[in-house]
């Protein structure tokens, strides 16, 4: 009888694993087909532009209007209708992706590779260089994102009022500065560990220095973990793009942006009588996130099945 029940629990225990990795892989496959649809929107963005005549900042009052000037619905000229200005909504809401994309994935990388270089320091050294990195990442940790991301995009004006920086490499580094803490944590609390186990050790004994036990021995560990974290602090920074941009300090108009898509649809209150003003960038912006963050959970039991249980 015990040797029955030791069976049945082995048998369990060796499904886990395998249930778990076919439970990765559906979330990564749907998330990779809804990043997909959002990837795809933002590359054909052009070529829907070039096929309909409509750019996203041209005005077609003439057509896109109806005779008591309210934007006109969904048809065979305008897709997804057009907004209060007589702009293609369709058009508008595939360059919205695209600069979501060309935000949040360039932020994301450069918030990774800062993150993992300062927490390489962090947890490697533990004199008064490691105390002052931990010092900087609580300092950076306390300020809220908003409002010191308002105060900085801000004071992105010259002496004449122009902006010094493009308003998208200033998004780009606004977003990295604040979320570059993120990966830094993380690394940091893995070199802690591993910083006096038996690899390090080994290294050490050999006569490796601080530089190659770094970039040779620890970082191909911590590279997956990296990797999994960049697809979840993606979705997260492509929503700070978008919320700059609500509060009218991201993309400046009239680019078009999800974020200032959705402030338009508000401002304006058009959105009750045309919901598509507010539903097309909105379901955008939900399956670009989503699709990042089932990409995220699916690599992350995908890499570790022993994950899923937790």
């Amino acid at each position: 009888m015990p040797d029955r029940q030791q069976q049945h629990s082995t048998g369990r225990s060796f499904l886990r694993p395998r249930r778990a990795w076919r439970t990765g892989n559906i979330a990564l496959t749907s998330g990779l087909l809804l990043f997909g649809v959002v990837i795809a929107g933002a590359l054909a963005a052009p070529l829907i532009a070039a096929l309909t005549g409509h750019g996203p900042t041209e005005q077609f009052r003439a057509t896109g209007l109806d005779e008591m000037g309210l934007p006109v619905g969904p048809g065979k000229e305008f897709l997804l209708g057009t907004d209060g200005l007589g702009r293609d909504v369709l058009v508008r809401i595939l360059y919205g992706a695209r600069v979501s994309l060309l935000v949040g994935i360039p932020a994301t990388t450069l918030a990774l590779v800062i993150g993992t270089l300062l927490g390489l320091l962090a947890g490697w050294f533990r004199d008064w260089r490691g105390k002052l990195l931990d010092r900087i990442m609580d300092v950076v940790l306390a300020f809220p994102f908003v409002l010191m991301a308002l105060a900085l995009i801000t004071l992105n004006r010259d002496a004449a009022g122009r902006p010094v920086l493009a308003p998208e490499v200033l998004v780009i580094l606004v977003i990295a500065l604040f979320s570059w803490i993120y990966f830094a944590r993380l690394v940091r609390s893995i070199v802690q560990t591993l910083r006096h186990g038996p690899l390090v050790e080994a290294a050490q004994v050999s006569g490796a220095d601080t530089a190659t036990i770094l970039l040779r021995d620890i970082l191909p560990i911590l590279a997956p973990k990296l990797a999994v974290f960049w697809a979840v602090q993606l979705p997260v920074n492509i929503v700070a793009e978008a919320t700059l941009s609500f509060l009218g300090v991201g993309i400046a108009a009239p680019m078009p942006s999800l974020g200032n898509m959705i402030a338009d649809a508000q401002r304006s209150g058009l959105y009750q009588i045309q919901p598509w003003l507010l539903l097309g960038p909105g379901l955008m912006l939900f399956l670009a996130v989503a699709g990042a963050n089932l990409i995220a959970a699916g690599t992350r039991t995908w890499l570790d099945p022993n994950s899923a249980r937790s």
